[in-house]
């Protein structure tokens, strides 16, 4: 019986002739016409005015946090649910994180909490530098108030779009919602360059973006360098896989959300939420996030394991950072509601390989878990 994965690449002999033909270009350095080229289409496709390839969506937020000015003087807000790259891409840079509970519809962060941290920190005359928004699963919360007031006070807004590419709000994009937008295009995401990630924002920002992740070297014909630079830009044959991976966004979309209409419609009878597009959403369905029902014997853990016992990849939600021994310490506004997405939800495969086939399998198999 074949395994059933979570959220697989989908790719064909278009991608294989686009990595081929890189290579026969002699163009196999983290530079090249491939690089520019899918920079300039990926920023066209989402709306954004710039964009910056690089080596993973880590690197991405990782520059973004220094873009902003992120340092060990300065403190940040971030969600407490989420994957912990989200959180170790400011670690890196030395800031305070300071974290916050989750929104029980939609999973992101709880902007109504973010509000009043900023309001009390605004008295006491101690803004945080920057603010990090996940778009937890393709999600896309309205951050339309919350984003114009970080302008006023002068917060960066540092949006974690690695799940969301495809997902809009009111025809916006995803990633184009704060000062900085980044992408993974790992090997689970959306689309794939198998690693890689994207960074948009400000022509002026990802210019310095680009300077940092090339080592940030000076413009002299020796190298000269007076500011930490890192290594973080995307190979040319990787962006000649992404530049045709994004060619088929729209339609990875689109069976991503038949997708998520099949498990509503087959599990929910069985008691299973499924959360909705909120008004105005077009959600990427990157991966399908059922509520287990209220049930003492039935935990997420006990259905993933029941359909591994069938060849079936499935995951508990995203367990809060609050609750991970490394994060742990952290203030925290808030937390209960994250924890309890954390114990109540499951993902289940998702990917847009998947067969009609495959999705009576992974039913059939969830089902049984309730008989």
């Amino acid at each position: 019986m074949n395994r059933i994965f979570l959220s697989p690449p989908d790719v064909d002999e278009s991608e294989a002739d686009a990595a081929a033909n890189a290579v026969r270009s002699n163009w196999v350095a983290p530079l090249g016409p491939e690089v520019d080229a899918f920079e300039q289409e990926f920023a066209e496709k989402i709306g954004a005015e710039s964009a910056a390839a690089v080596s993973s969506g880590t690197a991405g937020l990782h520059l973004a946090a220094l873009a902003a000015g992120l340092d060990d003087q300065s403190w940040v807000i971030a969600p407490t649910l989420t994957f912990v790259a989200s959180l170790n891409a400011l670690a890196y840079t030395g800031a305070r994180i300071h974290l916050v509970d989750a929104e029980a519809h939609s999973g992101n962060i709880d902007i109504d909490r973010t509000s009043e941290l900023i309001e009390t920190s605004a008295k006491r005359n101690n803004l945080p530098k920057a603010l990090m928004l996940v778009d937890l699963y393709g999600a896309l919360s309205d951050v339309s108030a919350l984003v114009n007031r970080c302008r006023e006070l002068e917060i960066f807004v540092i949006e974690d779009a690695a799940e969301a590419l495809g997902s809009t709000r009111d025809g916006n994009s995803a990633g184009t919602f704060g000062d900085f937008g980044v992408f993974s295009f790992n090997g689970n995401k959306i689309i794939t360059t198998s690693g890689g990630g994207m960074c948009v924002g400000t022509a002026d920002q990802m210019s310095r973006v680009r300077w940092l992740a090339s080592q940030a070297k000076l413009p002299q014909r020796h190298f000269e360098h007076d500011t930490l630079g890192y290594n973080y830009r995307m190979s040319n044959i990787l962006a000649a896989i992404g530049r045709v991976q994004l060619r088929k966004l729209d339609q990875f979309v689109a069976r991503r959300r038949e997708i998520r209409s099949y498990y509503t419609d087959s599990l929910a009878p069985l008691g299973f939420q499924f959360l909705s597009d909120f008004q105005g959403e077009v959600r990427n369905c990157w991966l399908t996030v059922a509520r287990v029902p209220r049930n003492p014997n039935l935990k997420p853990s006990d259905i993933c394991d029941h359909l591994e016992r069938s060849n079936i990849e499935a995951r508990p939600g995203w367990k809060p950072m609050h609750q991970q021994p490394l994060y742990a310490s952290l203030e925290t506004e808030g937390g209960d509601v994250a924890a309890e997405l954390f114990e109540s939800t499951i993902c289940l495969p998702s990917g847009s390989v998947m067969t009609d086939s495959d999705l009576e399998r992974v039913v059939s198999a969830v089902a049984e878990c309730t008989s």
